[in-house]
């Protein structure tokens, strides 16, 4: 028996494309369901991520800005760490593993230049919590000539999954990913276009505001129908799953290059809408027999968006994934806590229908304490 598989404890930490900060959660597996103990989360400042804004793109002595970062960032996922045990009945000898996704600051899947970036100095981040920490989860997939990502829908199976439904798990992050979960079990997903993050750039350049609260301010202008079809015609919407992306190709210059003289609230709700459309049409093109959609990621706040995405599907229940027992800001976080068990206990955490890898994989380095 593996040394691991008694102890139920995990933590999980996800800092997404959105660059807002970091989110990790307390669980714990005493059965295969899950359920969250204790979560927090830790807002980036704006020097951090300024910083790794920058490394997206090529750059001055990048190695040693990413590894500086790297190390910067294992600490504040160890205040992370300290803040979910601190006042907790569970502590840092009981946990089994952190399940610490890092950074993304690359993510490039063509089959020619296949690879992928996520910051973090696990071993470091080992050294200062004492807990085993399991990370690099894409790395195996992308080797197995799979996107390393999304990674998600192999949780939302087990978390979510229902003989008699035909469900959507849709996570409106930095990047808007689906996940279809099929009554007889098969799983599909992919990544279908931005999230927020091209909304909450425009909204910092224009409002000073790291985000557009509820959508009330895309709510104010206009849609332009020009524009969003200019946006729509980027090759990666025509492109048949399985795939994924991040800011390598949704980025501010990508914006920028679309763009003339519009009115800046017209220009955010059409970037409302490229995301309301990017979503509804990936579900009815890939799954029109879709039941119910539930909504997680920080996107899930936004009731403009998701009133209008209300509007876009027939279907018999749009609602947050707090329904189905995870609130809907701790989705992710959770889903890496249980990709650190999978790997702790030597079993898959990837799915090849939803990523393209050649076969089931243990995802993530384990770094022991």
């Amino acid at each position: 028996m593996n040394q691991f598989s008694e102890s139920a404890y995990y933590i999980g930490i996800m800092s997404g494309t959105s660059l807002d900060g970091v989110d990790a959660v307390l669980t714990d597996f005493k059965t295969d369901r899950h359920s969250l103990i204790k979560t927090y989360f830790l807002p980036y400042d704006d020097a951090i991520k300024s910083k790794l804004l920058a490394l997206h793109h090529s750059g001055s002595d990048e190695l040693t800005t990413a590894a500086l970062l790297s190390n910067r960032l294992a600490h504040l996922y160890t205040t992370a760490v300290e803040s979910l045990l601190r006042d907790s009945i569970v502590s840092a000898q009981d946990i089994t593993a952190i399940g610490c996704h890092g950074q993304t600051v690359r993510h490039c899947p063509e089959i020619d230049k296949s690879y992928t970036i996520q910051l973090v100095n696990a071993a470091l981040l080992t050294e200062l919590t004492g807990i085993t920490v399991v990370s690099d989860f894409r790395s195996r997939d992308l080797a197995a000539g799979g996107q390393g990502a999304p990674l998600v829908p192999a949780f939302h199976q087990a978390a979510f999954m229902n003989s008699d439904r035909h469900r959507v798990i849709v996570n409106i992050g930095g990047i808007a990913n689906l996940t279809y979960l099929d009554p007889s079990g098969e799983v599909s997903g992919f990544d279908c276009g931005p999230g927020n993050m091209l909304m909450d750039a425009w909204c910092q350049l224009h409002t000073g505001k790291p985000y557009d609260d509820s959508g009330n301010w895309a709510a104010t202008g206009r849609i332009i129908p020009s524009l969003l079809e200019k946006f729509l015609s980027e090759d990666f919407f025509s492109i048949l799953p399985p795939k994924s992306t991040g800011r390598d190709l949704f980025n501010f210059k990508w914006l920028e290059s679309h763009l003339q003289d519009e009115q800046p609230e017209d220009v955010q709700a059409t970037l409302m809408q490229l995301s309301v459309t990017s979503i509804s049409q990936a579900i009815q093109t890939f799954y029109p027999e879709t039941d119910e959609v539930y909504l997680c990621g920080g996107g899930a706040y936004n009731l403009h968006l998701t009133n209008q995405l209300e509007n876009a599907l027939s279907v018999k229940k749009i609602a947050l994934t707090d329904e189905l027992g995870i609130p809907a800001a701790w989705v992710e976080a959770s889903a890496f806590a249980w990709l650190a068990r999978q790997a702790i206990l030597r079993k898959p955490g990837n799915i090849p229908a939803v990523t393209g890898a050649q076969g089931e994989r243990i995802l993530g380095a384990i770094h022991p304490a």
